[in-house]
């Protein structure tokens, strides 16, 4: 078992049962699912770039990733239907705790000028987003490798009901967010 679902089993779910009241164990929020994904513009031209994400992307996450594809043709940006112009990936369980834990304790440290995270990028509805400008900050990621720096966007699904709930299992996973006035 991952080390933050043992905490999260131990600690965090009686300190959020104290804090919230939940009556019932099954209302104590958790995290449900982490996705990790990649926008590509350059590759309308170049194809080999969403092959190149897609295996970065499955080292970053330990899982293997799949090519996102395009909807609809859009004449604008050069963009055909069914073509491949992202990647992605969804972590579940123990994969989750353990990409979460990578992220918080070895990842976030390396960002340049890192202060934390805004606490303003909640939904509405537990879940929570943010983006990361370079992928090269995970240890997975092989510097001398990499042909061109992209950023990804992580989102946080919770099965909390409010942004408040969901902050605060976030902090107890150590989540560096940034304190408001």
């Amino acid at each position: 078992m991952a080390r933050l679902h043992e905490q999260y089993q131990s600690t965090i779910r009686s300190e959020l049962t104290k804090k919230f009241n939940y009556k019932n164990p099954m209302m104590v929020p958790k995290l449900e699912k982490i996705v990790l994904n990649m926008g590509l513009g350059d590759a309308i031209n170049d194809r080999k770039v969403v092959e190149k994400a897609v295996e970065e992307l499955s080292a970053i996450a330990g899982q293997k990733a799949v090519p996102t594809i395009s909807k609809k043709s859009i004449a604008g940006f050069k963009l055909r239907e069914d073509m491949a112009i992202g990647a992605k990936v969804t972590l579940r369980g123990t994969r989750m705790y353990e990409f979460l834990d990578r992220l918080v304790t070895i990842a976030m440290p390396r960002i340049r000028d890192f202060r934390g995270i805004s606490p303003k990028s909640f939904d509405g509805r537990g879940n929570y987003s943010m983006g990361i400008k370079e992928h090269l900050i995970f240890p997975e990621i092989d510097y001398d490798k990499v042909d061109k720096m992209r950023g990804m966007d992580i989102v946080f699904v919770t099965t909390a009901n409010t942004n408040e709930e969901a902050k605060e299992l976030l902090s107890a996973f150590n989540m560096p967010f940034i304190k408001q006035n």
